[in-house]
């Protein structure tokens, strides 16, 4: 059977929305996914990456910063999926990654994935597969240049859909790609969803930045626990020599991690070997194991499945009150 973009107009249970107080992670039994363990949301405002900037430069920088430029949006988008490859490769998880970007899906491209998904009898999308990760996006329900025109009822019916509607199976961690800003998905995703928490992704220079603090300002006043913040971006690397240039500034991230009194993840390298990946629908993590961007990915999972092993336990201990 064949899933039909019509059908997210469809009527079904929409769980009861969490009020903006009690804890996100634990505890939210109506906003639980059946089979899914954790919830983790990989969020940014994803501001600051040169597109404002073009316009104040002459010819030949317009041109290097379109180059840089484009090559941070494929960092960035890229990002949740290496990421999700590393959480089922190196930790040995059964993961999932949901599409959040209704307006501007990526799933299909980075994870070299196509077609329409099919039905089980229940009317659950059965979610593709590759590299180990079960993925779902919008991007399978839609021709690929079609531009989706929809306001925010349609964007909530459309995501609880791709979310609640999808046949997930048992997984320990599902992990969101969430799209910039903090707007109606940001908002469904919080309430609708029991997340375990969420990783905030920025990059070094102070736009970025003022876009991280809203984001985990947000985040903060919906009370889903901020698991980390990521520098993305964080030094270019010479595809010759290796040497790092910081294009976008240095430690921005780290700095503003200790302002809030939140972890610091660790950071993500930028390398041209981005560019390649993402063309072909490669993960860094396979196409390039060995390289500074998987190790990075590599141990950012390790550290997420760390963090949220402590957030259980510390769910766990018993509450004494004198």
């Amino acid at each position: 059977m064949r899933w039909r973009l019509r059908s997210l107009a469809v009527d079904h249970a929409v769980p009861k929305l969490r009020p903006f107080s009690g804890f996100a992670g634990f505890g939210t039994k109506g906003l639980q996914l059946d089979g899914v363990k954790n919830i983790v949301a990989v969020a940014s405002g994803k501001g600051g990456v040169g597109k404002s900037t073009t316009a104040e430069y002459g010819e030949l920088s317009i041109m290097k910063l379109r180059w840089f430029d484009g090559l941070s949006e494929l960092a960035y988008i890229g990002g949740s999926f290496n990421l999700a490859v590393a959480l089922a490769k190196k930790c040995q998880l059964k993961v999932g990654v949901l599409d959040a970007d209704v307006y501007g899906p990526s799933i299909p491209t980075m994870m070299n994935l196509n077609g329409e998904p099919e039905v089980t009898e229940d009317r659950k999308i059965v979610p593709f597969q590759n590299y180990g990760v079960k993925c779902m996006s919008i991007g399978f329900l839609v021709p690929k240049d079609s531009p989706l025109v929809w306001r925010g009822p349609m964007v909530a019916s459309a995501l609880e859909k791709l979310s609640r509607g999808v046949s997930w199976g048992n997984l320990d961690i599902l992990v969101v790609d969430m799209p910039p800003g903090t707007g109606d998905t940001q908002i469904t995703i919080s309430q609708r969803l029991q997340l375990t928490g969420v990783l905030i992704v920025t990059t070094p220079q102070d736009v970025a930045l003022n876009d991280a603090r809203r984001g985990v300002a947000m985040f903060s006043k919906v009370e889903v626990p901020i698991l980390g913040i990521i520098e993305n971006m964080s030094c270019f690397k010479c595809p010759n020599c290796g040497h790092p240039s910081y294009i976008f500034g240095n430690g921005g991230a780290r700095k503003t991690a200790d302002e809030m009194c939140i972890d610091y993840l660790g950071e993500i390298p930028l390398e041209v070997d981005v560019v390649k990946a993402s063309d072909e629908g490669i993960p860094l993590v396979i196409s390039a194991p060995d390289s500074s961007v998987s190790r990075g990915y590599n141990d950012l999972a390790q550290k997420l499945v760390d963090k949220i092993g402590k957030l259980e336990n510390e769910h766990l201990q018993p509450q004494i009150s004198l």
